[in-house]
Order: C-alpha cells, then sequence, then structure tokens
C-alpha cells in the first residue's frame, strides 16, 4: 500500500532564519505560518522544520531542556498547533526534526543526574569513574576536543558527549531512556506531526568504553567506529519506531545517516513496513565529490574543510549504487544541501552559467526516482554569505583561529569559512527589497554584508530560477517521475542522461553538466515531446547539441526499447 511519503517532496526550514514576525531580528513558527502559501506554491508536500523545543541554544537548538514545549525565541504551543493545523489544511505533512542520541545539560534529568550518583537519572546518560583522572579512552568529539567531561564536583567522575559538552549522550542501552524517549515522541505524533527527522540516530549505540581507537596521533581521536553504526542501533530504532507507528500507521521516518553509504541506508530502511525502520535516509554521501586541486594553502594547514566539486567521473556509478541498493526497501533522498553544509549555488554551481548551471543541477537530481528535499533559499540561488567575524560562524573551533593568524591571513580565512562552513549557509530568507529584505524590521541575528536576490524580483521573471523550480516540482508530481523506474543510460563523463518509465510512458534527462559543448545520440528519442529545456539544445543529424550547463526532458507515450 503506498504512503502519502512514498510521493513527498520536502521543504527544509531553518525557523530562526525563515521569517520574522515579532520584529526580534529571529524568526519564528509564526512568520513559517505567514508563509505558507509560498512554500505550497513552490510544489511541495512537506516541510522539515529543524528544532523549535526549548533550548538553551548553545547548539541552535539541537541542545533540547525541554521537548515538551516550544522554546520562546520561536513562539508558543499554540502557534505550533495553528501550524500543524493550516498546513493539512493545504494538504501539506509537517516533520519535525528530533533530537534523541542527546540532551542539554540544562534538561532535569542531567541535572538531577549530576546531583547523586544514586539519582533516578544517573544511569539516564553514560558515566564512567577513573583512578588516575585521566580520561577513560581515547575518543574525540565532533566538536572537538575528548567525548569526556569531567562532573563538575565528584572526582574522576566523567560523562560522554559525542558533541558539544553541554550536550550529554543518553545511555540508549538503558531500557528507561528507550522508554521515555518514545513517550516525547508520541506527544508529537500525538498532536498530528506527520513524520520525524531523526538526528544522528546512529550514534545511539557505543563499543566499549574501555577500548581505545588505534591511533598514531596523540589525544583525542575521531573514532567513528566506536560510536556510529553499531549493530543495537538497529534494535533501539525497531522499538522506538514500531511503538510510534501503533499510533500513526503512516507516520514518515527520515533518518539522519550523515556517514551511511548505499548498503547501510538499506539496512536502515530494510523493514519498513514489518519491523519498522526509517523510510528515508539523509546520507552526507548521497553525491561523490573530489577536492578541489586549488586548494588554499594555510586551509589545509589549519585542517580547514576542503572545498569540494562533483566528481563527475563517479557520479553515474554513484547514482546507480544508491537508486539499485535501496529499490528493495525505499527510495533514495535527492538533495545538494541541508543546514550543516554550504549552500547549493556556492558548492556545486558554476560561476560562469550560474543560473543556467543550478537549473541543470536541479533537473538531474530531483527528476530521478527519489525524494527531493530542498533546503530554504534554494529555488532562488541563495549562496552562502560572506562573514566577516570569527564570532558569527558560532564555532568555538572558529572563534579560536582569530589568535593564531595575522591581519592578512584573517580575512583569507574568513573568506575560506564563508564558502565551506555550515552557518553562512543559514542566512535570513530574502523576501523583498524592505528592510533587512522582509526578514524583520530588526536587525537579523546573522548579520550579512551580501545583497541576496530576493522572492519579490523572482516572482516578477517568469524565466527566474524560482518559477523554474515550480515547473520542476510540479513536474515531479506527475506520476511518470514521482514512482516511474529508473534507467541511467551510457554517456561521455559529464554527460548525465537517464530515463524514467511507468505504465508504457516514458521520459528522457539530459544534463550536461560541464562548460563544454557536448552532443548525445539516441536513435529512440529523436521523435518525442520537449518538456521543456535549459540553455541551448538543438537537434541536428539525429544528434542532440547541448551548450555549456544546458538540458533537456523529453516524453514519449512508449517505451523506447519495444
Amino acid at each position: 500500500m503506498q504512503q502519502w511519503y512514498d510521493n513527498a517532496i520536502i521543504y527544509q526550514v531553518y525557523p530562526r532564519s525563515f521569517q520574522d514576525s515579532n520584529n526580534d531580528g529571529l524568526g519564528d513558527l509564526e512568520g513559517l505560518l505567514q508563509r505558507l502559501d509560498y512554500i505550497k506554491k513552490l510544489g511541495v508536500n512537506a516541510i522539515w522544520i529543524n528544532p523549535v523545543f526549548t533550548s538553551p541554544q548553545v547548539d541552535n537548538g539541537y541542545d533540547v531542556s525541554n521537548y515538551f514545549n516550544i522554546d520562546p525565541h520561536f513562539g508558543s504551543m499554540a502557534t505550533m498547533n495553528a501550524l500543524i493545523k493550516r498546513a493539512h489544511e493545504l494538504d501539506m505533512h509537517i516533520i519535525l526534526d528530533f533530537v534523541l542520541n542527546h540532551t542539554s545539560d540544562q534538561h532535569p534529568w542531567f541535572q538531577d543526574a549530576l546531583k547523586s550518583p544514586k539519582s533516578l537519572f544517573r544511569d539516564y546518560y553514560i558515566w564512567e569513574q577513573t583512578k588516575n583522572g585521566q580520561v577513560p579512552n581515547n575518543w574525540g568529539s565532533f566538536f572537538g576536543g575528548s567525548v569526556w567531561a569531567k562532573h563538575p564536583s565528584e572526582k574522576n567522575t566523567y560523562y560522554f558527549h559525542l558533541f558539544d559538552q553541554h550536550m550529554p549522550d543518553l545511555n540508549w542501552a538503558n531500557p528507561e531512556v528507550r522508554q521515555a524517549m518514545i513517550e516525547v515522541a508520541k506527544y508529537w505524533v500525538e498532536k498530528g506531526v506527520d513524520g520525524l527527522r531523526l538526528d544522528a540516530f546512529i550514534h545511539i549505540a557505543k563499543a566499549n568504553l574501555h577500548q581505545d581507537f588505534p591511533s598514531s596521533e596523540k589525544g583525542a581521536v575521531i573514532a567513528e567506529p566506536m560510536y556510529a553504526n553499531l549493530p543495537n542501533v538497529v534494535t533501539y530504532l525497531q522499538e522506538f519506531i514500531n511503538e510510534l507507528r501503533k499510533i500513526n500507521p503512516d507516520l514518515f521516518i527520515l533518518g539522519e545517516g550523515a556517514s551511511a553509504g548505499p548498503e547501510l541506508a538499506a539496512l536502515y530502511t530494510r523493514s519498513n513496513r514489518g519491523n519498522a525502520l526509517c523510510d528515508g535516509i539523509v546520507s552526507f554521501r548521497n553525491l561523490p565529490k573530489e577536492r578541489l586541486a586549488d586548494q588554499d594553502a594555510l586551509a589545509m594547514k589549519l585542517k580547514l574543510p576542503a572545498k569540494e566539486k562533483l566528481d563527475l567521473a563517479q557520479l553515474p556509478e554513484s547514482i546507480v549504487h544508491w537508486q539499485t541498493s535501496l529499490a528493495q526497501t525505499t527510495q533514495p533522498t535527492l538533495y545538494f544541501s541541508n543546514h550543516d553544509m554550504p549552500r547549493m549555488a556556492t558548492a556545486y554551481g558554476d560561476s560562469e552559467y550560474l543560473e543556467r548551471s543550478l537549473k541543470t543541477l536541479a533537473t538531474m537530481q530531483y527528476l530521478q526516482k527519489g525524494v527531493p528535499i530542498i533546503y530554504y533559499g534554494e529555488e532562488l540561488g541563495l549562496q552562502n554569505v560572506e562573514l566577516e567575524r570569527f564570532t558569527a560562524f558560532q564555532d568555538q573551533t572558529v572563534t579560536a583561529l582569530k589568535t593564531q593568524l595575522s591581519g592578512r591571513e584573517q580575512t583569507a580565512v574568513l573568506h575560506y569559512l564563508s564558502q565551506t562552513h555550515k552557518t553562512p549557509a543559514r542566512q535570513p530568507m530574502p523576501w523583498d527589497d524592505t528592510v533587512n529584505q522582509g526578514f524583520s524590521e530588526h536587525e537579523p541575528w546573522l548579520r550579512t554584508a551580501t545583497k541576496q536576490v530576493t522572492v519579490a524580483e523572482e516572482e516578477e521573471d517568469p524565466d527566474s530560477l524560482l518559477n523554474f523550480y515550480r515547473q520542476l516540482l510540479h513536474l515531479k508530481q506527475q506520476e511518470l517521475f514521482a514512482n516511474g523506474e529508473f534507467r541511467l543510460l551510457t554517456a561521455p563523463t559529464g554527460l548525465l542522461v537517464y530515463e524514467r518509465y511507468l505504465a508504457g510512458k516514458s521520459a528522457l534527462i539530459v544534463t550536461n553538466l560541464t562548460r563544454e559543448s557536448v552532443s548525445y545520440s539516441n536513435d529512440d528519442w529523436t521523435n518525442a515531446d520537449i518538456i521543456y529545456t535549459v540553455g541551448q539544445v538543438t537537434l541536428a543529424d539525429n544528434q542532440w547539441h547541448l551548450a555549456p550547463w544546458s538540458s533537456i526532458v523529453l516524453k514519449q507515450d512508449q517505451l523506447p526499447w519495444l
């Protein structure tokens, strides 16, 4: 039986950056409620909202101190209820970002656990004692340093934090923790939420805490095999999701498996109609990337994130691998960026053919078999903004760089980080040419120096990227592109060509992902109807000739191989 999310098209909203309704410089739920018609018109049917639970905001809401209420920064529970109600009236679904690996250190559970080893909530978290005062192992946190932080008053006692030290990991090996998190999730499902995006779920199981990770490096080292994708993740996940689907059998579960490849993605979705698992996986490995040749020497010395581009030689194999691995379980998620990555236009767009390259990339990606996830502002071609202060990145590691660099080096590193860091991809949504581009009458929480294109400007231009996305996503809603089978065709490197087919109808998608003019020949398609073209595409001598970053979508009422 088909579920609503089999044809999902998801729009990700970073709420603090979408629309400010009360002019305090922060986006909020009321602002999102006011913009639902804009999202609906884009052609999506689901909205993924980044965390809005009560939080000290150490990590922009991923440090939750109360799962049962809305953070005052974002509004009230009444507004959340109104948002869910209005979205449903518009035939759209709400997906909440759900943080289940850790809580804030301000959560009542952790505050009580700090008081005594005999606390009822002590075993809700992961603790270790050592004799010599050294950390229990050499595992490194994703936020830098050790995964272990000292108890503020108990000697030689440490708690585990895979992310910031103010975000202690929950002990999912404790059945009480699992039940408590089920109860939290049930609360939101009963409120009418249609899906949950499970943040960092691949980390909820840990290896033997007394085992160091083999490494020649001194100090803490990233030790993913010790705290990612361990077997008990599936055990815990099945229990969690099965209980939720007793309330809503149509609940959509989108899991963040940042380091998962196709096989792991298939594992986490393999039994989603029986022993419940995820219905989709968001992986940072969904597109093959290669390091740009002209890497900045200073950036390499400081071990900053590398600038990358699409690996066109590996792209066809990667696409087939994902499509084939998930064919028996679910669909791939089709996306370019999110709140933890540089923006699509910055990472993959071609500055010489910017708008054309973004249209062709979107054509290549979103007409495949799978679930598109559009990061807010992508439909406008937003790029990472240029941040002028180290503190603006809201990253302790970045802030510390300032003291290590000369004035000229600081300028170079700020420019480099503005292209590769996640914070510059979280800028306020530019709506019009009024004060602060219609986001707020107050100075926005993230002050940017770059003027962005606005929704109002693109609304007026029929050839704009915004109106192209509307055309593309409405095409994606058609049965052929939503549910048709996928077949990749052989083509020269840089030319991505595939077919979609269903019930005797078929479509051909030809995309030139390079700055070179290329030709493509396929006798089965020379008389097909053209749905649309991007750039310059001509047919001569039974060959399609595509100018740089051009593409074409064709359709016919027959299967080409019959």
